[in-house]
């Protein structure tokens, strides 16, 4: 609305009406209001300003006067087409569409396999959530829906064994959200250990609290316990998922090393389970939080297994930073559609979700043997990382700028991660065949 963009100063000695015609004028340079666009009636600006008709008729016809407005008769007042405003019209400042290229290989692992989602399932469930309009009348709660808390409680220690009661879980838009959330517990000026290239976006919120990240040394095993003595965090980021073996990730012993280390110097495991109960290669194992639940805070998320649109992940606290955030919980909106998180507790407690599981258990072994093979084929020497989905192979990334060929981001310039989420089992040959062109 036009009365939006006026403010009245009533103890300033400048008439009434010459701050209305230089708010509407500002407005207007602005770009705010665009050409030919109609004007409200003098009639509702006095009712919205509180102001009488002879003050906004006169603010208007000085408008007209100058030709920043046009008054057509009985229709009104209209803003004038063509104004140039240090050389550029109104209509030539409205913004540039970028226009996103589309790249015929696509490795970067941004999104799923059409073949393998699951919208149909998913949709009814929506659809059923939004005909029950008793759901929908008011606000989420600021810790996420109880419904989908509990659903999640028993879904992530049957499938992980993550332990957590419902009301110690917490609900965000991503991880990025909660991990914001949590730093926002922990306080500031803090040290961070974690591998490097582990969570770019992770790194990002540590970088905003202007945390001291330092990175691990890494072996076979995941990240080492003598890095952790010489680096002394407050936090340890983690994913037992990734590590430099690949398919069985960090090992029990390793876990356990790690939470004995934590407990003795009272520093807090973030354990980003990214994936971790997508196994196809090798049996799923429990993650590190159920080994440590007083010292790890877990954080999970669905947009692998059901969407990635569907920004929906879950943080499991202890009962020390649960206290902290109970709180303070009431100032946090919550991120994430009160819609999509009463259907996905829906869909997690009519078994949809383990269903889908076991789906993508099954295509993605197939898919990544594919996708083996035509490496193979190309290159002698690649690491494969199953939960992450990506085969990580030598050579220069820039040489793939400007290509058909989209790879998945990394700060190493002479790594290529090639992750086959997404792309087409009909493509994955001649893709890796062009890498090796490009790179070769």
């Amino acid at each position: 609305m036009l009365s939006d963009f006026i403010s009245i100063n009533r103890k300033d000695n400048t008439p009434v009406y010459i701050q209305i015609y230089r708010e509407i004028k500002k407005a207007i340079e602005s770009g705010s209001i665009s050409g030919d666009e109609k004007l409200p009636s003098v009639r509702k600006i006095c009712a919205d300003l509180g102001v009488s008709k002879t003050t906004v008729e006169t603010a208007y016809n000085a408008l007209c006067a100058e030709g920043y407005i046009i008054n057509k008769p009985q229709r009104g007042y209209y803003v004038e087409k063509g104004i140039v405003i240090e050389n550029k019209t109104i209509e030539q400042k409205t913004e540039k569409k970028k226009i996103e290229k589309i790249y015929k290989y696509d490795f970067s692992g941004k999104g799923i396999d059409k073949n393998i989602s699951n919208i149909k399932e998913w949709r009814k469930y929506v659809k059923d959530i939004l005909n029950k309009d008793y759901l929908l009348n008011t606000y989420s709660e600021n810790q996420g829906e109880p419904e989908l808390r509990k659903a999640i409680s028993k879904y992530a220690f049957s499938s992980r064994g993550a332990e957590s009661v419902a009301d110690n879980i917490v609900i965000g838009s991503g991880s990025q959200t909660l991990i914001y959330i949590l730093c926002g517990l922990l306080g500031l000026d803090k040290t961070v250990a974690m591998e490097r290239n582990s969570f770019p976006q992770a790194e990002q919120v540590f970088s905003d609290f202007k945390y001291d990240v330092r990175y691990t040394d890494s072996d076979s095993k995941g990240i080492t316990v003598s890095s952790l003595e010489e680096i002394k965090p407050d936090i340890i980021l983690i994913n037992p998922n990734y590590s430099k073996n690949g398919l069985t990730g960090m090992p029990v012993t390793r876990k356990l090393e790690i939470i004995n280390y934590a407990e003795e110097h009272g520093t807090i495991i973030l354990e980003d389970d990214y994936n971790g109960e997508l196994r196809y290669k090798s049996h799923p194992t429990a993650c590190l939080q159920s080994l440590g639940t007083d010292c790890t805070v877990y954080i999970g998320s669905f947009s692998r297994i059901l969407l990635p649109s569907v920004r929906i992940s879950f943080m499991c606290l202890p009962e020390n930073l649960i206290k902290k955030y109970s709180v303070i919980k009431e100032n946090y909106n919550q991120t994430t559609s009160k819609t999509e998180q009463l259907a996905l507790a829906e869909y997690i407690k009519d078994g949809k979700l383990e269903k889908q599981l076991r789906k993508l258990r099954r295509y993605y072994n197939i898919k990544s043997d594919l996708m083996k093979k035509c490496i193979k084929q190309h290159f002698s020497d690649y690491d494969f990382n199953e939960t992450s989905m990506y085969f990580e192979i030598k050579g220069d990334s820039r040489k793939l700028i400007n290509s058909d060929i989209k790879a998945m981001r990394t700060s190493d310039s002479n790594a290529i991660r090639l992750n086959f989420s997404q792309i087409n089992n009909e493509l994955i040959e001649n893709g890796i065949k062009e890498v090796k062109d490009l790179i070769k």
